[in-house]
């Protein structure tokens, strides 16, 4: 009787980034660890998308966003600004700074205050 070959061990699963099923969104080109990554992790998103700007990122893995929006005031028959601040959350695998503008997507809470992530670099 002949005796099976064991097959070569399989090399070590390249880690590929995940279709996050958002149209227009790709992936980003460097690869990270994080389990909070929606490309390389398991974080799913779902919910509000927004385009919105980096107002500060000294903290780690995370940053304030900031948005303008109108407001309709009935009395004055005019509309009047307001600005909104979130943190969110920042993978290792996209690089942003002060300034960028990114596209943001609802999630699970990550923790008190993050429930947004960032899905792509404008």
């Amino acid at each position: 009787m002949e005796k099976k070959k064991k097959t070569e061990q399989k090399s070590v699963k390249e880690v590929k980034a995940k279709n996050i099923g958002i149209v227009g969104v790709v992936a980003p080109e460097n690869k990270c660890d994080d389990i909070n990554c929606p490309f390389h992790g398991k974080l799913t998103v779902r919910g509000k998308i927004l385009e919105v700007k980096i107002v500060s990122n000294k903290m780690d893995k995370s940053a304030v966003v900031v948005w303008d929006r109108l407001v309709k005031v009935p009395k004055y028959e005019r509309y009047m600004k307001k600005r909104s601040k979130l943190s969110v959350h920042v993978p290792p695998c996209i690089d942003v700074e002060v300034g960028d503008r990114v596209k943001i997507m609802e999630c699970r809470p990550i923790s008190k205050t993050k429930k947004f992530v960032i899905i792509q670099k404008m």
